[in-house]
């Protein structure tokens, strides 16, 4: 791959999801183009990028950059986030509902198996002040690749092999002829799922209780970094709480984003401030 070439597709992540590549990663970007790259029949990275050139295409582009970012994802990634929030912050929610109802954002979702592993620990949960409770996930993601796995919900062996005992397997999964292992609809019908790109607006979305956003953020520059944490802060109700992975941090991003006082490892939006944090 020549040095244009590379410099133009990490440009074109930049502008559509805040990805930054640097130059040592070039064999990462080859690797998340390559399915694109086959079905195209584009021999080299090269080759697609003259092709982006010659014939602009926005929708292609927009491919491109989803394919380009990171998917990262596991059943159960945190159990011990996990539990926090089924255990302490969506009970705290509740006692403030007026409804019975709450709201969860799993963020950059990829390919469902986060959002999909908090509905089957509230499925599992019984003398909880949640089992009555009508608690609706939203998952989101840039890439539509991505979104219809989600919605699909059937895993290889080798994404189960990730996360999930055989316990929870053999409860909440049927294993097809296939040798793949389909997500059962009383777990699936918990989950529903949604495109949206980080970086632009979320208020189509609502408002959420908890919103959780694992390993996207670490991947943006700062500045997209503050963009995309001042779009999930502007959509949490007051007293929610943002869960982001214990190796992001957002302290300084933005202004009124700042670390609860109540609930550890969690992020909470002073009511009248949510703004990005001057640079």
């Amino acid at each position: 791959m020549q040095d244009t070439t590379f410099n133009e597709i990490a440009d074109l992540a930049l502008r559509h999801t805040g990805q930054a590549f640097k130059a040592s990663k070039g064999y990462l970007m080859e690797a998340r183009l390559r399915a694109i790259s086959r079905r195209e029949s584009f021999a080299t990275l090269d080759d697609l990028a003259h092709c982006l050139k010659a014939r602009p295409n926005p929708r292609f582009e927009k491919e491109i950059a989803a394919a380009l970012t990171g998917k990262l994802t596991r059943f159960f990634g945190d159990r011990d986030q996990m539990e926090l929030i089924v255990s302490h912050a969506l009970p705290e929610r509740l006692k403030t509902s007026t409804t019975g109802r709450l709201r969860v954002w799993c963020a950059g979702v990829s390919t469902g198996q986060e959002a999909y592993s908090l509905a089957m620990r509230l499925a599992e949960l019984d003398d909880s002040p949640l089992s009555g409770a009508e608690i609706e996930i939203v998952g989101t993601d840039i890439s539509d690749t991505c979104l219809e796995t989600a919605t699909r919900a059937t895993y290889g062996h080798y994404d189960v092999q990730k996360g999930l005992s055989i316990h929870r397997l053999m409860r909440h999964f049927n294993r097809l002829d296939t040798g793949e292992w389909d997500l059962k609809d009383e777990i699936r019908e918990r989950v529903s799922f949604r495109r949206h790109n980080l970086i632009e607006d979320a208020g189509s979305l609502g408002h959420f209780d908890v919103i959780i956003c694992h390993n996207v953020l670490s991947g943006m520059l700062a500045p997209m970094q503050a963009a995309a944490a001042a779009n999930m802060s502007a959509q949490l109700l007051p007293g929610g709480l943002l869960f982001t992975a214990k190796t992001e941090n957002l302290i300084g991003l933005v202004d009124g984003l700042n670390p609860s006082r109540d609930v550890r490892g969690a992020f909470a939006r002073n009511n009248n401030n949510g703004a990005v944090a001057a640079a």
